[in-house]
């Protein structure tokens, strides 16, 4: 029996478009995805574990592994750094399995970059407004880091256009099933509930 070929799926949005709640929920339906664990050096929130949502890491060991070369991708957001390690990438690729990203556009057009048969998925707000009232709705932080978060939006919803498939979320399940035709295009994957 021929063995599968990797895949790499990547999601990228504005932070509150819903790509982490597609990306779940393709997870949920297809458990053989592997989901790209990224690093970072932002504190560990309650809710979070190692490994599972992210891989924390100091400053220091961080930039070690920036100058190793171990990062397909970093960059500095809100000033922590988030970043991909690439034995990650090459640990699924290698065993043949579909790997999903939920990073942000930047991180996603660098993975293009090194890895060009990736396929990227862009999740667009319906407005800049709603995208707002959805950030606004999370009450995750605080008037500044709001602002801040705000303030990239115009720069990644230009950046998006550069991704392979564009997918507007004003309807989640639809976005949901939108994105799952992409990805069962480029994969070999089965759902669970096909059978």
């Amino acid at each position: 029996m021929k063995k599968n070929k990797g895949s790499l799926i990547v999601i990228s949005a504005p932070s509150g478009s819903g790509k982490t709640t597609i990306a779940r929920s393709i997870m949920q339906r297809y458990p053989s995805i592997v989901f790209s664990v990224s690093a970072t050096t932002r504190p560990k929130r309650a809710t979070e574990a190692e490994g599972k949502d992210y891989y924390f890491l100091t400053r220091e060991e961080f930039q070690r592994r920036i100058k190793a070369g171990e990062l397909v991708e970093w960059e500095e957001i809100y000033g922590d750094l988030y970043g991909t390690l690439r034995s990650e990438i090459d640990r699924a690729l290698k065993e043949g399995r579909v790997m999903l990203f939920d990073i942000d556009v930047k991180g996603a057009l660098s993975i293009k970059r090194h890895y060009p048969e990736a396929v990227s998925i862009f999740v667009r707000p319906p407005s800049f407004d709603s995208l707002k009232q959805r950030l606004q709705g999370r009450r995750t932080e605080n008037e500044p880091a709001l602002s801040r978060r705000l303030e990239r939006v115009p720069m990644e919803l230009e950046l998006g256009k550069q991704c392979d498939y564009e997918v507007v979320n004003d309807d989640l399940q639809q976005a949901i099933a939108k994105v799952e035709r992409i990805i069962l295009q480029h994969t070999e994957l089965e759902s669970i509930h096909s059978s």
